[in-house]
């Protein structure tokens, strides 16, 4: 195995050489764009490229970016590639755990088949094709809701998230609470109901866990 020599990487330190104390930072997002980032050091950014070079530069300070990876090209060969991405790391991240509390179940599992077919048109050059003319109308769509703010901590190439809010939140924790009955007073549901639903789905796996045993019954005989 050889790892990639130190003298490779250009905007980050070694995460064992980043600082002992880790550093926060705030990033605002409005429809799943990174509009503000507050850094511990008092900076404000709020000019899209501002706000990457920014990040770029804390996050690189940290040791946080680097990916060493094989690829698979679009001719078919694989193809090892060292990359740094500090912002892009701290920004997917914060983005990621935002989704996390504005954007319902199955819409997430959609945005992960679209993500993945945006990545795979991005790489491969049809940035301009009609089909990812689609993709990205419906990843504006998925997005509209994905407003708020999550803070972080970069610490020895790690980001670490410490907190988020969102005015378009789906998480309640009187819902989520094991202690509240009916959901809390803005929602009618009684964790009894549950019941009912774990019959439903069981009943598949009854009649294979039945037709599995007739067959082992069978073998055996």
């Amino acid at each position: 195995m050889t790892p990639p020599d130190k003298s490779m990487w250009k905007m980050t330190v070694d995460p064992t050489d980043a600082p002992d104390v880790g550093e926060r930072i705030r990033i605002e997002f409005a429809k799943g764009v990174p509009v503000k980032a507050t850094g511990a050091d008092g900076a404000v950014k709020t000019d899209p490229l501002e706000i990457f070079m920014y990040l770029n530069e804390r996050a690189g300070a940290n040791g946080v970016g680097r990916l060493d990876i094989v690829e698979n090209r679009f001719v078919g060969i694989k193809s090892r590639g060292c990359y740094e991405t500090p912002a892009g790391t701290v920004l997917r991240e914060a983005h990621l755990d935002l989704e996390g509390i504005t954007l319902d179940r199955e819409v997430v599992r959609i945005r992960d088949r679209l993500s993945a077919e945006f990545a795979t048109l991005a790489y491969n050059g049809f940035w301009f094709a009609p089909e990812m003319e689609l993709v990205r109308h419906s990843l504006d769509f998925v997005q509209r809701h994905v407003n708020g703010a999550v803070e972080i901590e970069l610490y020895k190439g790690n980001v670490i998230i410490k907190g988020r809010e969102s005015p378009n939140a789906l998480y309640s924790a009187d819902l989520a609470s094991m202690d509240i009955d009916d959901g809390g007073a803005l929602f009618d549901y009684n964790p009894a109901d549950s019941q009912g639903f774990i019959k439903i789905n069981s009943t598949r796996l009854k009649a294979y866990f039945n037709m599995t045993s007739k067959l082992g019954a069978a073998e055996e005989s």
